[in-house]
C-alpha cells in the first residue's frame, strides 16, 4: 500500500532498500484516475526558475523557504540558490559540491542545509557565502529550523540537536528512542522563542526547552497496535502546526491531536493516519491521510466537515492554503485546487512532469512550488 513507499528499516534493510524500490515492489496499487470537472478558476504562472538538477532518485521532501523578500531552494547535488520572491530573478547561487539530504531552512540572516553525510552547512542569506559547518551524529532529512539564536536539526537517529546560529557551537541535544521500523522521514521541529516542539518515530510528541534541551512535557500521539512490526509502526512525521495558540499534530497509524501548548493538555484527538503536516483555515484543520484522502475537521470539535477521496494512492503532498482554496500536489506533478468549503475541485495544473513531493509555500496569495525536476514556480489562482 501507499505506506510502503516511505518505510525505512534498520540494519541491513536500511542499506538495501530505498523509498523508490519499495514503491516499485508495490506497483500493483494503481493511483486513482484524474476525474473530469468544470474548472472554476485558472492558474497563472507568475514566474518560474530552475534549481540545479532537482531532487534525484531517492525520496526527498525538499521544500523552499522564504524570509519575506527572497525564496531559497536547493537540489540534491549541492546547489543552493536565492531568488527574488516577487520576480523570480536569481540573487545568488552556491555550489556546495556535496550531496544534500534535506531542504533549506532560513532565519537569522542565514540559510541552512544538511549534507547526506549529516553535516550542517550554513550560508549568508545575502550572498550565499559559507559561514560555518557542524557534523551531526547521523543523517537529517528534514530542513533545519531557526529562531533568533538557534538552528535546530532533527536527525533520523532520534536526536534533536540545537546549534548556536552565529557560531555553530553545539548548545544541546535531546535524545529519543528510535524503533526498528519507521517511515522514511522525520518531523521538522517547530522552534519558537523559548521552546522547540517536535514528534518522533516512537509516536511521542515533546516540548523541549531552548535554554538547555530538557524536556518540558511529552504526549503520546500514536500508540503501536497489532501483531506485526508493520502494523505496530507509528510515526509523528509531519511538522506540528501552530494555529490560534493551539498545536495540531498528525501521526501515522495514530491520531490527529489538538494540544494546548501552555499546559500540554490534549483538547481533542481523532483517529487518523497521516505522515504530512496539517493546514488550518476557515475554522478547519486539513489533513492528507496515508491513503491520500483529503480530510477537513472542525478545529474546535474535531467533527468531520468534508472528505475528498478522489486522489487515492496518488502520493499526495501536504496541503497548503491559497486564499479561499486548498492545494495539494501529487506523484505525477499535478496541483489540485480544492474549495475549503466542501472540498470540490476548482482547478488543476501540472507543475512538474517529474512529480511533486515536498511541501509548498503560500505567501500573500501566491503559491511557490518546487518540483522533483528542480522547477521552482510562483503561481496565482485567478
Amino acid at each position: 500500500m501507499n505506506k510502503l513507499f516511505r518505510v525505512l528499516t534498520a540494519g541491513m534493510l536500511a542499506a538495501s532498500l530505498t523509498g523508490c524500490s519499495l514503491w516499485g515492489a508495490n506497483d500493483e496499487i494503481e493511483p486513482a484516475e484524474l476525474v473530469d470537472f468544470e474548472a472554476e478558476r485558472s492558474v497563472e504562472v507568475l514566474w518560474d526558475a530552475s534549481v540545479g538538477s532537482g531532487l534525484g532518485e531517492k525520496y526527498h521532501e525538499f521544500t523552499p523557504a522564504t524570509d519575506g523578500a527572497r525564496i531559497y531552494a536547493n537540489d540534491v547535488e549541492g546547489i543552493v540558490a536565492a531568488f527574488s520572491l516577487n520576480t523570480g530573478d536569481e540573487v545568488w547561487e552556491t555550489d556546495l559540491d556535496t550531496v544534500i539530504g534535506a531542504g533549506v531552512g532560513v532565519g537569522a540572516g542565514q540559510v541552512a542545509v544538511v549534507a547526506e553525510s549529516g553535516e550542517v552547512i550554513v550560508l549568508d542569506s545575502d550572498n550565499g557565502q559559507e559561514l560555518w559547518r557542524y557534523q551531526l551524529s547521523s543523517e537529517a532529512v528534514a530542513a533545519p529550523q531557526f529562531n533568533r539564536d538557534l538552528v535546530v536539526v532533527q536527525q533520523v537517529n532520534g536526536k534533536l540537536t540545537a546549534l548556536d546560529a552565529t557560531s555553530g557551537e553545539h548548545r544541546w541535544t535531546y535524545d529519543s528512542q528510535v524503533p526498528s521500523l519507521s517511515l522514511r522521514g522525520t518531523s521538522a521541529p517547530l522552534v519558537v522563542a523559548d521552546a522547540t516542539f517536535t514528534g518522533f518515530a516512537n509516536g511521542k510528541f515533546v516540548a523541549v526547552s531552548n535554554g538547555n534541551g530538557n524536556m518540558l512535557w511529552e504526549q503520546l500521539i500514536a500508540e503501536p497496535q497489532g501483531r506485526s512490526e508493520l502494523e505496530r509502526m507509528v510515526d509523528v512525521d509531519g511538522r506540528p502546526l501552530l494555529a490560534n495558540n493551539t498545536l495540531y499534530v498528525s501521526s501515522y497509524q495514530g491520531r490527529l491531536v489538538s494540544i494546548n501548548p501552555f499546559n500540554a493538555q490534549i483538547q481533542w484527538a481523532k483517529d487518523s493516519s497521516s505522515y504530512h503536516t496539517p493546514a488550518a483555515g476557515f475554522g478547519n484543520i486539513y489533513v492528507v491521510e496515508s491513503d491520500d484522502h483529503v480530510q477537513a475537521y472542525d478545529a474546535g470539535s474535531s467533527a468531520s466537515v468534508w472528505s475528498q477521496p478522489q486522489l487515492e494512492n496518488r502520493r499526495v503532498t501536504a496541503p497548503a492554503l491559497l486564499g479561499n482554496y486548498l492545494v495539494v500536489g501529487d506523484r505525477e506533478g499535478y496541483l489540485h485546487f480544492l474549495s475549503q468549503v466542501d472540498g470540490h475541485f476548482v482547478a488543476r495544473y501540472r507543475a512538474d512532469s517529474d512529480g511533486l513531493v515536498g511541501d509548498m509555500l503560500s505567501v500573500n496569495d501566491v503559491l511557490y512550488v518546487l518540483g522533483n525536476g528542480g522547477r521552482l514556480l510562483a503561481l496565482r489562482l485567478n
